[in-house]
Order: structure tokens, then sequence, then C-alpha cells
């Protein structure tokens, strides 16, 4: 039978699947910085959904779990930490084994084993090791540590930490490395006895340098863009003017993130001290450091808590940090004269009052602004720029330079505007600023928002050339929140 003709052509049919849309930025995610080496410098990062992760991994009585129980303790409860390493003092270099041989018998049969392995660049030959009068694997570890410490530029030394043998540097820095093992040229082979094989043993750890906070957290922002937050919770202190360093990086950095720090320095509640780290902040206007006085060690982690479980895409969701608790922070006992001074200082805290209640005040960053406001706008800006992303990025067809392209741009651009409203982060009112396009400062912005583009024809040639949409400017109006009431009361007899 002869080749038949193909349908496709008569009826020619095409599929085209559209990629799938990037998603908006989560800003809800704190990242606590800790020292303990439960995180490598190779690793660096490491997510968690609940707080008994957390302590399997770091144990119950390291800062980085004491922030995490604040944390995960607010109602409702936040869904994603992040735990990063601040290498704070130099780490050597390290190999962790898998697999191992652990009968006791089989080792103790080798008289001449051996082994190759790099150590700080340089390829050590081990030989002639004696495991016959080991009586468990701590002594095998000491029999392959001997022989590894005339290795290398510095030595190395290795141990058994109760289900594998781990091989580390005795130099540190970012020049102490150890590879793999491998095997000996002659001699009885212990690399694949001992699980530090290629094949077998976990990618090998180099050393690296001790880094300053500020260094640490530039690392951090470099590895993972899914943090908002930043807090440290570590066995070592940060110091003022650490902590200031911190505050400028973050303030500086292109993707919007806040810092937050817990201040128990007592002299912060005096007017008359002006020293103090809050005072210093306040000085330099940063909008992305949230202060708060407590003398609960990482009481900003349960402050954090509360402000990530906004759900901007939800109905009413925005919050003021304001009135709310802390669960697990006592609440401060504080004179009217130190509560005034922390709020000159724009430092939050969490206060007891008279009538049996504890509550947050302000709700502010350093610079004065409240949090929320800050916290809303990111989110206003990630969401516009990713919807507006998506349209030019899935658009089956150019969106084509003319008055239906940018209405298609300003269409995507006013879904966000009117999630704004519907979160509570945006409502109508007053327009107090210049005007632009038909907005004039004192007319009454009815949706709450108002976005003007220029027209194609008043465009530039030479950016209708550089295929650039023209300007769009959007004004909004933002919802803000109660604070404080007046009340009078009025009694005629």
């Amino acid at each position: 039978m002869g080749t038949r003709l193909s349908v496709n052509r008569v009826v020619n049919v095409s599929i085209y699947l559209s990629p799938k849309a990037v998603p908006r930025r989560n800003f809800g995610v704190l990242c606590v910085a800790g020292d303990s080496d439960v995180i490598t410098g190779l690793e660096r990062i490491r997510y968690y959904t609940s707080v008994n992760a957390v302590a399997e991994d770091f144990g119950m009585d390291a800062p980085e779990y004491r922030a995490a129980e604040l944390y995960f303790s607010q109602k409702p409860k936040p869904k994603v930490l992040a735990v990063g390493r601040w290498i704070q003092e130099a780490t050597p270099g390290m190999l962790s084994g898998e697999s191992a041989v652990t009968d006791l018998d089989v080792w103790k049969a080798v008289t001449g084993g051996a082994m190759t392995i790099e150590v700080d660049g340089v390829e050590a030959e081990l030989t002639g090791l004696d495991f016959s009068g080991v009586t468990n694997l701590n002594g095998v570890a000491s029999v392959i540590g001997s022989a590894l410490s005339e290795a290398g530029q510095s030595g190395a030394k290795c141990v058994w930490d109760g289900s594998r043998f781990v091989i580390s540097t005795t130099a540190t820095g970012t020049a102490a490395f150890m590879g793999h093992a491998s095997a000996p040229d002659s001699g009885t082979d212990i690399s694949t006895m001992a699980g530090l094989t290629e094949s077998l043993a976990y990618t090998p750890i180099p050393g690296f340098d001790a880094e300053t906070p500020a260094e640490c957290v530039a690392e951090l922002a470099d590895v993972s863009g899914e943090w908002y937050g930043l807090t440290f919770a570590a066995t070592a202190s940060v110091t003022d003017d650490e902590h200031v360093d911190v505050a400028a990086f973050i303030e500086a950095t292109t993707k919007s993130r806040v810092y937050g720090l817990t201040i128990t320095d007592p002299r912060a509640r005096s007017a008359a001290h002006t020293r103090d780290l809050g005072s210093r902040l306040k000085a330099l206007g940063y909008d992305r450091t949230l202060p708060i006085y407590s003398s609960v060690p990482h009481a900003v982690a349960s402050l954090f808590g509360r402000a990530f479980t906004v759900n901007f895409n939800g109905g009413k969701t925005t919050i003021t940090l304001k009135f709310k608790r802390l669960p697990g922070v006592t609440a401060e006992t504080l004179k009217e004269s130190e509560a005034k001074a922390l709020k000159d200082k724009n430092i939050n805290y969490f206060a007891e009052y008279d009538n049996d209640t504890a509550i947050v005040e302000e709700g502010v960053v350093a610079s004065g602004a409240f949090f929320d406001e800050i916290h809303g706008l990111d989110w206003l800006e990630n969401a516009v720029q990713t919807n507006v992303w998506n349209l030019l990025y899935k658009s089956k067809t150019k969106v084509p330079q003319t008055e239906g392209g940018v209405s298609r741009i300003i269409g995507r651009i006013a879904s966000v505007m009117k999630q704004g409203v519907t979160n509570g982060l945006i409502a109508p009112g007053i327009w107090n600023e210049d005007g632009f396009g038909q907005l004039k400062e004192g007319d009454y912005l009815e949706d709450g928002y108002y976005i003007y583009s220029q027209p194609i024809v008043d465009q530039d040639q030479s950016e209708r050339e550089q295929r650039k949409a023209p300007p769009i400017q959007c004004a909004v109006k933002l919802a803000g929140a109660i604070h404080f009431s007046d009340v009078a009361i009025n009694v005629n007899r």
C-alpha cells in the first residue's frame, strides 16, 4: 500500500502551551542568622515550616531555636522560617564520609591500611595504618587522624561522630580544603571502608574566613532572594556599630528587605541618653530597620511573626503592629517618661497597661514611618512589577506600542491596585500632593488610586525607537490605621 497524504495538508493544528506566570514574591519569610555550626558555609541557609524541625537540627538551647520559638508562637502562625549561617569564626575544610564499615573485626584485620587524600591542596599518601589494636570506631578514627596530622600544609584530624567518619583540616579560612579519598598505589585500601571516596562521601566543605554581620547578610542576600525579614540570634553578640552596618546594607540593597533587632540596653528608656542604638538609627532615618526594646532576647522575632502572617491576596487582611501581643515575650512595666522616650526615639516596645492588657507600640521603623506601610508598599511594588512582566512574558504576540498596548499594561497595574483596596492597604481619600494628568491637588480619589499614561503621540522619538512604553504614573491613597482616639462626653442635667 502506498504512502498516504498527511491530514496536515488540509487541517493543520498547532498547540501553543503558554509559559507559567512568574509568581509574586513572598513577603512573609524571616531569616534568623546564627553562628551555630549546624548549617555549613556551603549550604548557608535552610528553610523550616515548624519549630519542631528547628529543634531537631539545633536543639532547644540554641539561640536560633529561641528565636524560632518566638516566631512560631504567634497567632495566627507564620508559615516559613529561614535560618542562615553567620560564620563568626573562621572554619576548617571538612569531609564527611558515609556508608563506612562498622564491623570492628574487619578493621582489626587491617595492618597495612593506606589511602590517598587531598589536604589543603596537597595530595597526601597515608600508608602503614595498623588497626589491629583498636577497640572501637573512635580508635579507628584516631589511627587515621595520627596519619593525617602530618599530611598537607598543616595536617588534619579525624573523628567518628557516631554514624560516620569526619575529617577536618587544622587550618581554617579559605585556604583550608579537604578532598575526597581514593585508593592508594599499594597497601590495603581503607578509603572505601571509611566511606570517604567521591562515590560515598558528601561534597567536601571548604574553609571559610570569619565575617562581620554585614558581610554575613550580604552573603545570605546573594545566596537566596526568598527571605524578606532578617534578625540575628547567635551566641556571639552583635555590637551597636555592627547593627548600624547591617541596617545600612539592608537600606541600600536593591531587593527590598527589612532588618529587625531587639534593644536590651535599659539606657534606651532615658530621654537624656542619646547615643543608644535606637537614637542612632533614628538619626540615620532608616525606613527598613525595625527596632524593639525588650528585656527578652530576640523579641523582634515575635513581632516579625505577627507581621508576616498578612496575606496580601485576601480581603481586609492588612494590619497595624500596634495593639498586637507578643506570645512568649514578657511585657515591660514602663513609666510614662520611659514610654515617651522610647516613642520619641522610634523604638517599639511591648508594655503593660493598667487595664490588665499588654500591647505593642507604635509599630514603626527607625525613621518613624509605620512598618505596615513599608511592608504593604513593598508588596505593591513587587505585585505591579510581576503583573507587567507576566503580560510581556506570556503574550503570544507582541504588546504593541499603541494606546491599546499601553492600556493592557495599565489594566495589569489596575488589577493590583484593586487588590490593594480589597486587602485594606489602599482606600478612597483626598489627594494632597501635586497632581499629574487629570489629577489635581485636593481631588478626591474615589477608587483610592489614579493611573495616568503619557499619550503615545507625545512620546519622544528616541524613547519610541528603544521600544519603551510612555511613562505611567500612579497616585495611591493609603488606608492608614487609627492608633488614637479622643472622645468628648457632654453631660446635661
